[in-house]
């Protein structure tokens, strides 16, 4: 019998369109090779072209979905991207416990790309209070940090006073994400006895409409990596490139901003010969 993949747990919104979410984090676990199970904590109406509507889960319903996920498998590590409500946010901080899984990836997801707020306010303000603490990592991107920490980010000397102030706030683990920049780059700042460990990585501008949802494959993929047993900034590189590729790769799907080719590797693979595949007479 082989060997069972690792489980990685999402716990995110829906987005119907697939290329956010638990959909899309689903095909990413499954381009990494783990087995991907989720959480809907919010329900969206959306396409390519934006966010028209949000409506949060109850609580007590991801409560239930959480234990039940947890009773049932190993849950190897955990993504957390849309929460939609305070109560959400404290439900998720209470199931994560110290030491319940090894491995969890926070996308503090405040606002869509189209300007449609995915939260509401004082779910915004419990996010850094309640979870910063309890998760491995933390990936906002550079509009999602200005808000967190009320600084401006908008170039890489502000990326990494807001990861600072991001650490001093609790997080242990800081990606802030400038895929927006004009020269794209993400700051990787770890927090340690002897002060801040701060790494850049630089990327080429990819002139491209297909970038829907790139926050979630990122976030998702580090979660991913580190389930399969690689050190922090492995994960975090190979989290880059995925996305990266998966941007080159994107169909031209939907009339807005389209989705990334979560499942590009896919069409990698060798496919068998034409004679191994036809039945035999």
């Amino acid at each position: 019998m082989s060997q069972a993949p690792p489980v990685v747990l999402t716990i995110s919104g829906f987005d119907p369109s697939s290329g956010a979410g638990t959909l899309a984090d689903i095909k990413t676990l499954a381009a990494h090779g783990c087995y991907g199970v989720g959480c809907i904590t919010a329900l969206t109406v959306q396409s390519t072209t934006g966010v028209k509507r949000v409506e949060p889960v109850s609580s007590q319903l991801v409560r239930e979905t959480l234990e039940e996920l947890a009773a049932d498998f190993p849950i190897a590590a955990a993504r957390i991207g849309m929460l939609g409500s305070a109560e959400v946010v404290e439900t998720v901080a209470e199931f994560l416990s110290p030491g319940r899984i090894a491995h969890v990836v926070l996308d503090p997801v405040l606002q869509s790309s189209s300007g449609a707020d995915l939260i509401d306010p004082k779910g915004a303000e419990r996010i850094p209070k309640l979870l910063f603490s309890r998760v491995t990592l933390i990936t906002p991107n550079i509009d999602e940090a200005a808000r967190l920490t009320g600084l401006p980010v908008s170039n890489l000397a502000e990326m990494k006073a807001a990861a600072l102030r991001l650490h001093e706030m609790g997080a242990k683990n800081v990606v802030i994400t400038g895929g927006h920049l004009e020269k794209p780059i993400d700051l990787l700042s770890v927090a340690g006895s002897a002060g801040c460990e701060q790494s850049e990585f630089a990327a080429e501008h990819l002139r491209s409409t297909a970038t829907h949802g790139t926050g979630c494959a990122f976030s998702t993929a580090v979660a991913a990596n580190l389930a399969l047993g690689k050190q922090l900034s492995d994960a975090v590189v190979l989290a880059k490139a995925y996305v990266t590729k998966a941007i080159a790769r994107a169909y031209p799907l939907g009339r807005g901003a389209g989705p990334i080719h979560h499942l590009f590797r896919m069409e990698e693979q060798p496919r068998p010969a034409q004679d191994a595949i036809e039945p035999k007479h």
